[in-house]
Parts: structure tokens; C-alpha cells; sequence
């Protein structure tokens, strides 16, 4: 099983913060973030916290069967 990563382009700033607390799931080109995969393996808490601490809010994780499971409130 795994989990889904989305940035949305519409809300990320390009902070950055994804990338330094999780630079092997996230990369920031130019002016916004993007997952290296879109697909990682499941119960990767870097994810979840890379979404939690977005300031935009523009990262969703999701489960395998598309329950979106960050961020979390």
C-alpha cells in the first residue's frame, strides 16, 4: 500500500519547508514545491508532517484508498 502526495501550485508559496524537513519527498523548482513521487510508502511521517507545517496549507497526503490524511488539524 501507499500513500498519495499533491502540492497544490494554486496555494504553495515555495516556502520551502517541505523540502527541509523532508528533502527526499519534496523538491522546491523555481517558485513552488512538488513531490519527487507522487506515490511513497505508507506511514511515512515526514509526509504528514511536511503537510502539517506548510504554511498554505498546500500539501494532501492521502491513503491508498484516497482518504485524505493530511493535514492534519
Amino acid at each position: 500500500m501507499s500513500w498519495q502526495l499533491h502540492v497544490s501550485s494554486d496555494r504553495c508559496i515555495g516556502s520551502g519547508m517541505c523540502a527541509g524537513a523532508a528533502p527526499d519527498l519534496f523538491a522546491l523548482d523555481d517558485d513552488h514545491a512538488h513531490p519527487v513521487s507522487e506515490h511513497i510508502a505508507e506511514s511515512d511521517d515526514r509526509a504528514l508532517e511536511a503537510a502539517d507545517i506548510c504554511p498554505m496549507l498546500a500539501i494532501t497526503v492521502r491513503d491508498a484508498n484516497g482518504r485524505e490524511i493530511a493535514p492534519r488539524e
